[in-house]
């Protein structure tokens, strides 16, 4: 663990879609990747039971000794549940299946919604950023990522019924402002697997910024064979081919993230 930082100075963004596969492990650990490697002190939260982020940046999920379920679940090993990711500055705490269990055992536990917050408190000096990969749902996983969070960050596939998915999801962040968390805000929205080739892609952007005007990033993130090859090799597109256009496109919506988070603060 990194030594600890000036107090308040972390940011906690929970990148959720209840839509699976629109990005959402890409861009989480990517946009990990790229801040770590700005110098920002990072630590990615696998909340995902899938684990896709743990597997992307090459663990073996049958080899953890700890995760984001003793997390929640107040585990006395919880504190070995953050690993280094092998990276300068880039710390992970991985899920496997165990998770899936986690929203069934905190049913009725006192203050469920909390836990990860409730943990994740004590880091707060030790990071710049946390960065809470959620599961394609808005159950009991998703809603402790939104109620430890500061801001949300949906990624949103280029495809006919984003918009749909999005205005569910918007509704829930405002439930979870006005009756868990009011410092919850909507930090942007980043359109993924866009095919500039398709007039279908083009349109789902247009209608998106004519619905969400400040919320969409300028980057667009490519629909890229190199961007799904990297995590097959535990690698991120940085490291598995730093001049593709996916490389460059995470390089270029990193930017944009600090300078957002920069004029809110």
């Amino acid at each position: 663990m990194e030594e600890p930082l000036e107090s308040g100075r972390v940011r906690i963004i929970a990148i959720a879609n209840q839509k699976g596969g629109v990005g959402k492990t890409t861009t989480a650990v990517n946009l990990a990747g790229h801040l770590a490697q700005r110098g920002q002190r990072v630590l990615l939260v696998d909340a995902d039971p899938q684990g896709n982020a743990t597997t992307s940046l090459g663990f073996a999920k049958r080899e953890l000794s700890a995760t984001t379920y003793d997390l929640l679940m107040q585990h006395p090993e919880a504190q070995q549940a953050i690993i280094s990711s092998g990276r300068d500055h880039f710390d992970l705490v991985p899920a496997d299946e165990d998770l899936a269990g986690a929203a069934v055992e905190l049913v009725a536990a006192d203050r469920r919604e909390r836990r990860l917050q409730q943990a994740l408190a004590s880091l707060d000096t030790h990071y710049d950023h946390v960065l809470i990969d959620c599961p394609p749902s808005l159950g009991l996983l998703t809603l402790n990522a939104l109620c430890a969070a500061d801001s949300v960050l949906i990624p949103l596939q280029c495809e006919y019924l984003a918009l749909e998915g999005l205005a569910q999801l918007k509704l829930t962040i405002d439930r979870v402002r006005e009756g868990l968390n009011p410092r919850l805000r909507i930090l942007g929205v980043v359109m993924t697997m866009y095919d500039g080739r398709t007039n279908l892609a083009q349109q789902v952007v247009n209608e998106v910024q004519r619905h969400f005007p400040r919320l969409i990033f300028r980057t667009l993130i490519p629909r890229s064979v190199r961007l799904s090859e990297a995590p097959s090799h535990g690698k991120l597109i940085a490291e598995y081919d730093p001049q593709s256009r996916g490389a460059l496109s995470y390089a270029a919506f990193t930017e944009e993230v600090l300078q957002r988070e920069e004029r809110s603060s």
